[in-house]
Protein backbone atom coordinates (compact mmCIF):
# COMPACT_ATOMS: atom_id res chain seq x y z
CA UNK A 1 0.00 0.00 0.00
CA UNK A 2 3.09 2.11 0.53
CA UNK A 3 4.35 1.69 -2.72
CA UNK A 4 0.96 1.94 -3.93
CA UNK A 5 0.32 5.35 -2.86
CA UNK A 6 3.77 6.58 -3.61
CA UNK A 7 2.85 5.66 -7.12
CA UNK A 8 0.39 7.67 -7.53
CA UNK A 9 1.71 10.57 -5.63
CA UNK A 10 4.25 10.35 -8.21
CA UNK A 11 2.06 9.65 -11.73
CA UNK A 12 0.41 13.63 -11.30
CA UNK A 13 -0.11 15.83 -14.24
CA UNK A 14 0.77 14.84 -17.54
CA UNK A 15 2.07 11.82 -16.10
CA UNK A 16 -1.68 10.28 -15.19
CA UNK A 17 -1.84 9.58 -19.05
CA UNK A 18 1.59 8.09 -19.22
CA UNK A 19 2.10 4.34 -20.29
CA UNK A 20 5.51 4.05 -19.97
CA UNK A 21 5.75 1.09 -22.66
CA UNK A 22 2.59 -0.97 -21.59
CA UNK A 23 -0.28 -1.66 -22.45
CA UNK A 24 -2.68 0.29 -19.26
CA UNK A 25 -2.29 3.30 -17.49
CA UNK A 26 0.09 2.81 -13.95
CA UNK A 27 -2.07 5.65 -12.53
CA UNK A 28 -5.16 3.84 -13.00
CA UNK A 29 -3.56 0.36 -11.72
CA UNK A 30 -2.33 1.85 -8.68
CA UNK A 31 -5.30 3.08 -7.94
CA UNK A 32 -7.29 -0.09 -8.26
CA UNK A 33 -4.42 -2.18 -6.74
CA UNK A 34 -4.71 0.06 -3.54
CA UNK A 35 -8.23 -0.13 -4.01
CA UNK A 36 -7.97 -4.07 -3.40
CA UNK A 37 -6.33 -3.89 -0.47
CA UNK A 38 -8.37 -1.04 1.27
CA UNK A 39 -11.42 -3.53 0.77
CA UNK A 40 -9.50 -6.44 1.87
CA UNK A 41 -8.70 -3.96 5.24
CA UNK A 42 -12.06 -2.95 5.57
CA UNK A 43 -11.21 0.61 4.80
CA UNK A 44 -14.81 0.82 2.14
CA UNK A 45 -14.71 4.72 2.03
CA UNK A 46 -10.69 5.65 1.31
CA UNK A 47 -11.26 2.69 -1.02
CA UNK A 48 -14.67 4.40 -2.60
CA UNK A 49 -12.55 7.87 -3.05
CA UNK A 50 -9.49 6.01 -4.65
CA UNK A 51 -11.85 3.98 -6.71
CA UNK A 52 -13.66 6.90 -8.62
CA UNK A 53 -10.43 8.79 -9.01
CA UNK A 54 -9.75 5.53 -10.98
CA UNK A 55 -12.63 5.56 -13.29
CA UNK A 56 -12.90 9.24 -13.84
CA UNK A 57 -9.16 9.12 -15.67
CA UNK A 58 -10.00 5.70 -17.35
CA UNK A 59 -13.35 7.04 -18.68
CA UNK A 60 -11.05 10.40 -19.67
CA UNK A 61 -8.95 7.98 -21.54
CA UNK A 62 -11.68 5.72 -22.84
CA UNK A 63 -9.11 2.61 -23.67
CA UNK A 64 -10.76 -0.66 -22.62
CA UNK A 65 -8.57 -2.11 -20.25
CA UNK A 66 -8.16 1.06 -18.07
CA UNK A 67 -11.99 1.18 -17.92
CA UNK A 68 -12.12 -2.53 -17.39
CA UNK A 69 -9.41 -2.33 -14.32
CA UNK A 70 -11.39 0.51 -12.92
CA UNK A 71 -14.72 -0.76 -12.76
CA UNK A 72 -13.69 -4.16 -11.38
CA UNK A 73 -11.49 -2.13 -8.64
CA UNK A 74 -14.95 -0.72 -7.46
CA UNK A 75 -16.32 -3.89 -7.85
CA UNK A 76 -14.63 -5.43 -5.54
CA UNK A 77 -14.95 -2.85 -3.43
CA UNK A 78 -18.69 -2.92 -3.30
CA UNK A 79 -18.47 -6.45 -3.16
CA UNK A 80 -16.51 -6.66 -0.20
CA UNK A 81 -18.86 -4.34 1.34
CA UNK A 82 -22.06 -6.13 0.57
CA UNK A 83 -23.41 -3.43 -1.28
CA UNK A 84 -24.64 -6.25 -3.94
CA UNK A 85 -26.63 -3.96 -6.46
CA UNK A 86 -23.57 -1.93 -7.00
CA UNK A 87 -21.46 -4.74 -7.37
CA UNK A 88 -23.67 -6.22 -10.07
CA UNK A 89 -23.81 -2.76 -12.35
CA UNK A 90 -19.63 -3.09 -12.22
CA UNK A 91 -18.96 -6.67 -12.75
CA UNK A 92 -21.78 -6.23 -15.38
CA UNK A 93 -19.95 -3.70 -17.30
CA UNK A 94 -16.83 -5.20 -17.17
CA UNK A 95 -18.33 -8.31 -18.14
CA UNK A 96 -19.45 -6.02 -21.08
CA UNK A 97 -15.99 -5.06 -22.02
CA UNK A 98 -14.31 -8.46 -22.06
CA UNK A 99 -17.14 -9.35 -24.43
CA UNK A 100 -16.87 -6.37 -26.79
CA UNK A 101 -12.99 -6.15 -26.48
CA UNK A 102 -12.37 -9.74 -26.91
CA UNK A 103 -10.30 -9.82 -23.38
CA UNK A 104 -10.06 -13.53 -22.72
CA UNK A 105 -7.56 -13.35 -19.85
CA UNK A 106 -9.95 -11.65 -17.34
CA UNK A 107 -13.13 -13.18 -18.74
CA UNK A 108 -13.23 -16.12 -16.35
CA UNK A 109 -11.91 -14.11 -13.42
CA UNK A 110 -14.61 -11.52 -13.82
CA UNK A 111 -17.85 -14.09 -14.89
CA UNK A 112 -16.69 -15.38 -11.42
CA UNK A 113 -17.16 -12.62 -9.54
CA UNK A 114 -20.41 -11.34 -11.34
CA UNK A 115 -21.28 -15.15 -10.85
CA UNK A 116 -20.61 -15.25 -6.90
CA UNK A 117 -22.17 -11.88 -6.44
CA UNK A 118 -26.00 -13.01 -8.12
CA UNK A 119 -25.44 -15.45 -5.80
CA UNK A 120 -25.34 -13.36 -3.10
CA UNK A 121 -28.50 -11.35 -3.96
CA UNK A 122 -30.30 -14.75 -4.58
CA UNK A 123 -30.19 -15.22 -8.42
CA UNK A 124 -28.92 -18.75 -8.35
CA UNK A 125 -30.18 -19.91 -11.97
CA UNK A 126 -27.90 -17.18 -12.85
CA UNK A 127 -25.34 -17.60 -10.87
CA UNK A 128 -23.90 -20.95 -11.07
CA UNK A 129 -24.28 -21.11 -14.82
CA UNK A 130 -21.91 -18.48 -14.91
CA UNK A 131 -19.68 -19.44 -12.07
CA UNK A 132 -18.63 -22.82 -13.82
CA UNK A 133 -18.44 -22.27 -16.96
CA UNK A 134 -15.87 -19.56 -15.63
CA UNK A 135 -14.12 -22.55 -14.11
CA UNK A 136 -14.07 -24.27 -17.13
CA UNK A 137 -12.80 -21.32 -19.22
CA UNK A 138 -10.32 -20.46 -17.07
CA UNK A 139 -7.37 -19.69 -19.05
CA UNK A 140 -4.68 -21.78 -16.51
CA UNK A 141 -5.29 -23.30 -13.06
CA UNK A 142 -1.52 -21.77 -12.63
CA UNK A 143 -3.61 -18.43 -12.41
CA UNK A 144 -2.96 -16.45 -9.41
CA UNK A 145 -6.88 -16.13 -8.96
CA UNK A 146 -7.67 -20.22 -9.56
CA UNK A 147 -8.20 -20.89 -5.89
CA UNK A 148 -10.31 -17.77 -5.48
CA UNK A 149 -12.20 -18.85 -8.74
CA UNK A 150 -12.90 -22.37 -6.91
CA UNK A 151 -13.87 -20.80 -3.78
CA UNK A 152 -16.41 -18.45 -5.42
CA UNK A 153 -18.42 -21.68 -6.78
CA UNK A 154 -17.62 -23.48 -3.07
CA UNK A 155 -19.40 -20.91 -1.32
CA UNK A 156 -22.13 -20.13 -4.57
CA UNK A 157 -23.03 -24.33 -3.87
CA UNK A 158 -22.73 -23.65 0.17
CA UNK A 159 -25.91 -20.56 -0.48
CA UNK A 160 -27.68 -23.13 -3.07
CA UNK A 161 -27.67 -26.02 0.17
CA UNK A 162 -25.30 -28.40 -1.12
CA UNK A 163 -22.32 -28.67 0.70
CA UNK A 164 -21.19 -32.09 -0.77
CA UNK A 165 -20.51 -30.10 -3.93
CA UNK A 166 -18.93 -27.58 -2.53
CA UNK A 167 -16.22 -29.34 0.19
CA UNK A 168 -13.96 -30.60 -2.87
CA UNK A 169 -13.57 -27.03 -4.43
CA UNK A 170 -13.25 -25.74 -0.81
CA UNK A 171 -9.97 -28.19 -0.47
CA UNK A 172 -8.85 -27.60 -3.45
CA UNK A 173 -8.77 -23.96 -3.16
CA UNK A 174 -7.05 -24.67 0.25
CA UNK A 175 -4.27 -26.97 -1.20
CA UNK A 176 -3.53 -24.42 -4.29
CA UNK A 177 -3.48 -21.46 -2.11
CA UNK A 178 -1.10 -23.06 0.61
CA UNK A 179 1.08 -24.36 -2.34
CA UNK A 180 1.60 -21.26 -3.96
CA UNK A 181 1.98 -19.15 -0.92
CA UNK A 182 -1.16 -16.95 -1.16
CA UNK A 183 -1.67 -16.27 2.18
CA UNK A 184 -4.91 -14.00 1.75
CA UNK A 185 -6.42 -16.77 -0.46
CA UNK A 186 -5.90 -19.15 2.30
CA UNK A 187 -7.40 -17.32 4.94
CA UNK A 188 -10.93 -17.27 2.55
CA UNK A 189 -10.24 -20.89 1.96
CA UNK A 190 -9.90 -21.98 5.88
CA UNK A 191 -13.22 -19.92 6.26
CA UNK A 192 -14.41 -21.62 3.40
CA UNK A 193 -13.53 -25.52 4.51
CA UNK A 194 -14.95 -24.18 8.05
CA UNK A 195 -18.45 -23.51 6.48
CA UNK A 196 -18.76 -26.29 4.70
CA UNK A 197 -17.89 -28.44 7.70
CA UNK A 198 -20.37 -26.35 9.89
CA UNK A 199 -23.13 -26.87 7.18
CA UNK A 200 -22.53 -30.58 6.84
CA UNK A 201 -25.44 -33.40 7.95
CA UNK A 202 -24.86 -33.79 11.09
CA UNK A 203 -22.00 -30.96 11.50
CA UNK A 204 -18.86 -31.68 11.89
CA UNK A 205 -18.32 -28.95 14.99
CA UNK A 206 -14.90 -29.81 15.27
CA UNK A 207 -13.65 -29.56 11.72
CA UNK A 208 -15.79 -26.43 11.27
CA UNK A 209 -13.75 -24.72 14.47
CA UNK A 210 -10.61 -26.02 13.78
CA UNK A 211 -10.83 -24.15 10.52
CA UNK A 212 -12.50 -21.08 11.29
CA UNK A 213 -9.83 -20.52 14.06
CA UNK A 214 -7.03 -21.07 11.71
CA UNK A 215 -8.83 -18.57 8.98
CA UNK A 216 -9.74 -16.33 11.77
CA UNK A 217 -5.52 -15.65 13.00
CA UNK A 218 -4.73 -15.65 9.62
CA UNK A 219 -6.86 -12.78 8.93
CA UNK A 220 -6.33 -11.50 12.26
CA UNK A 221 -2.76 -11.48 11.67
CA UNK A 222 -3.24 -9.49 7.75
CA UNK A 223 -5.44 -7.16 9.15
CA UNK A 224 -8.52 -8.51 7.11
CA UNK A 225 -10.99 -7.13 9.16
CA UNK A 226 -14.00 -8.20 6.66
CA UNK A 227 -13.08 -11.89 7.29
CA UNK A 228 -12.76 -11.76 10.86
CA UNK A 229 -16.19 -10.29 10.90
CA UNK A 230 -17.27 -13.41 8.66
CA UNK A 231 -15.83 -15.38 11.02
CA UNK A 232 -17.05 -14.11 13.78
CA UNK A 233 -20.42 -14.88 12.20
CA UNK A 234 -19.47 -18.63 11.38
CA UNK A 235 -18.30 -19.65 15.26
CA UNK A 236 -21.67 -18.06 16.78
CA UNK A 237 -23.86 -19.81 14.56
CA UNK A 238 -21.52 -22.56 15.13
CA UNK A 239 -21.31 -22.16 18.66
CA UNK A 240 -25.39 -21.77 18.38
CA UNK A 241 -25.54 -24.87 16.10
CA UNK A 242 -23.73 -26.86 18.91
CA UNK A 243 -25.42 -25.03 22.03
CA UNK A 244 -22.99 -23.41 23.40
CA UNK A 245 -24.28 -20.46 24.36
CA UNK A 246 -22.41 -18.17 25.85
CA UNK A 247 -19.70 -18.50 23.46
CA UNK A 248 -22.09 -17.72 20.69
CA UNK A 249 -23.19 -14.88 21.75
CA UNK A 250 -19.70 -13.33 21.89
CA UNK A 251 -19.03 -14.40 18.47
CA UNK A 252 -22.13 -12.59 17.26
CA UNK A 253 -21.88 -9.48 19.40
CA UNK A 254 -18.46 -9.25 17.70
CA UNK A 255 -19.47 -9.75 14.37
CA UNK A 256 -22.14 -6.99 14.85
CA UNK A 257 -20.10 -4.55 16.28
CA UNK A 258 -17.42 -5.45 13.00
CA UNK A 259 -19.96 -5.28 10.64
CA UNK A 260 -21.61 -1.82 11.96
CA UNK A 261 -18.24 -0.06 12.01
CA UNK A 262 -17.60 -1.05 8.21
CA UNK A 263 -21.02 0.09 7.59
CA UNK A 264 -21.01 -4.22 5.99
CA UNK A 265 -24.91 -3.91 6.95
CA UNK A 266 -25.41 -6.54 4.03
CA UNK A 267 -24.75 -9.30 6.78
CA UNK A 268 -25.92 -7.69 9.30
CA UNK A 269 -29.64 -8.87 9.69
CA UNK A 270 -28.47 -12.52 9.83
CA UNK A 271 -25.65 -12.13 12.47
CA UNK A 272 -28.47 -9.59 14.45
CA UNK A 273 -30.96 -12.64 13.72
CA UNK A 274 -28.73 -15.39 15.23
CA UNK A 275 -28.14 -13.22 18.11
CA UNK A 276 -31.57 -12.66 19.03
CA UNK A 277 -32.36 -16.79 18.92
CA UNK A 278 -29.73 -17.25 21.09
CA UNK A 279 -30.94 -14.61 23.89
CA UNK A 280 -34.15 -16.86 23.39
CA UNK A 281 -32.91 -19.64 24.22
CA UNK A 282 -30.63 -18.63 27.05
Amino acid sequence: MDLLRRNITSLEGELVRERFGVPYLPSVFSRIWLVWCLAELGAFDEGMVVGQEAIQIAETIEQPWDLLAAYRGVGLLSLGKGKIQEAIASFEQCLGLCQAWDISGWLAIIASQLGYTYALSGRMNEALPLLEQAIGQAPSKRSVYHSRLLGYLGEAYLLDGRPDDALPLAVSALEISISRHERGFQAYALRLVGEVAAQHKPPNLDEAEAHYHQAFALAEELGMRPLLAHCHLGLGTLYATAGQQEQARAELFTAIVLYRAMGMTFWLPQAEAALVQVEEQA
